[in-house]
């Protein structure tokens, strides 16, 4: 769906996320500069209503609660709840009346005296200069902290990067029976969906799509363990009843992903075991339907089959399922990515205008299919999510 526009008081998932990760022990840094920055306003209103004679004592004054107001905001935007704005607000039309009446009970307390408005213009003038200069120095200070950390984290990302590479390339596998075409672009550097095709000791091969949600480099970790845990199952499927290979797959991932994730994370799948004699079985956990093009018939199929997905319930068992194919026919499976790419009026990608791209292409190379329909559901919206495909073809 397209994103609202949300009110001015609410947007700051984006535009105050930083400041939120940043621990206090970095973050005091900042809060003093932009105390120093305000506490010109101390100064600035000696100049303006007494031309320097304000004591120096209350000008003082004036530019720590001035000081200490910016810094407030600033902790409210960054790291509390957006109720203490209401505080904020009332603090703001109280800020006058409380300065005027520090200041008169400061000079009725303390007998003080005007200063000599020469005096007292250069005071202003010089505490302003050294406020605005040492405030510059730490925010100096904090921009070159936070960059350090920012290229630390770029160099981490473009490694992750790398491994996302390693742990999902385009795949390709041809049988004598099948070829498989995957390929996954993930929307952040590191992204949470794994298309993966492999041989088994019998000659078999299986091919699946996993995608777990969210993405970044949280989905991208437990990615990479779906893979290894998945690869692992598999090594002895060779040996086992074709039709149990996807369900045994799918009943171990499920017992395993609840020990290494978050209790939010999950994982979709869809999974073929394809024969060396041209059988096929299949099995879904909370995938988008699954595309047969026919080609004796010129007709599509979607087949879709009610199935949680791994890692959120311990569900007993998962079902697996004989799927009929001749030569020619044409299995396609996209993940969420591809299918909710929305346009500005919030209008999805869908499984029709999937189903429309593949008639006038389903003879093409594999590759060249994927390209295209990547290329028209980007066309039709941005994408927000990881976009994989797997396109398994019977020869």
């Amino acid at each position: 769906m397209a994103e609202k526009i949300k009110p001015w008081y609410t947007q700051n998932s984006t535009r105050w996320a930083h400041f939120r990760s940043v621990p206090f022990k970095r973050l005091w840094v900042l809060m003093a500069g932009v105390f120093l920055l305000f506490s010109v306003v101390g100064p600035f209103f000696d100049l303006i209503e007494t031309n320097g004679e304000m004591p120096y004592l209350v000008v003082l004054t004036i530019a720590v609660t001035s000081g200490i107001n910016a810094v407030l905001w600033l902790l409210v935007l960054a790291k509390l709840s957006r109720l203490f704005f209401i505080g904020l607000i009332v603090l703001e039309f109280l800020n006058t009346p409380l300065n005027a009446f520090l200041s008169k009970w400061m000079i009725g307390a303390f007998h003080l005296q005007a200063v000599p408005s020469q005096t007292g213009t250069r005071f202003a003038a010089t505490s302003t200069m050294c406020a605005v200069l040492v405030s510059y120095i730490l925010f100096v200070i904090y921009i070159r902290r936070e960059g350090l950390e920012t290229f630390r984290m770029a160099n981490e990302l473009a490694l992750a990067h790398g491994i996302q590479k390693t742990l999902v390339p385009p795949v390709t596998l041809r049988s004598a029976c099948f070829e498989v075409y995957g390929i996954s672009c993930p929307s952040d550097k590191v992204g949470g969906d794994l298309v993966d095709a492999l041989f088994l000791s019998n000659g078999d091969a299986v091919a699946y799509v996993a995608d777990i949600a969210g993405h970044g480099l949280q989905a991208g970790i437990l990615m990479g363990m779906l893979k290894t845990a998945a690869r692992t199952a598999l090594l002895e499927a060779g040996e086992r009843e074709p039709q149990r290979t996807l369900p045994v797959l799918l009943d171990r991932l499920n017992t395993v992903l609840p020990e290494v994730k978050e209790s939010h994370m999950y994982a979709t799948f869809a999974g073929f075991r394809l024969g060396a004699d041209g059988t096929v079985f299949y099995a879904l956990a909370a995938s988008p339907p699954l595309l047969q093009w026919h080609a004796s018939g010129s007709t599509m199929t979607n087949i879709e089959k009610e199935q949680f997905p791994l890692g959120l319930l311990p569900v007993s068992s998962f079902d697996g399922y004989t799927l009929e194919t001749l030569p020619g026919d044409l299995l396609v499976v996209a993940t969420d990515g591809i299918l909710e790419a929305a346009n500005k009026g919030g209008e999805e990608f869908g499984v029709e205008r999937l189903k429309g791209i593949i008639p006038a292409n389903a003879g093409d190379a594999l590759p060249a299919l994927a390209a295209k329909i990547l290329a028209a559901a980007n066309a039709f919206g941005s994408q927000f999510d990881d976009q994989t495909l797997l396109l398994v073809r019977r020869l």
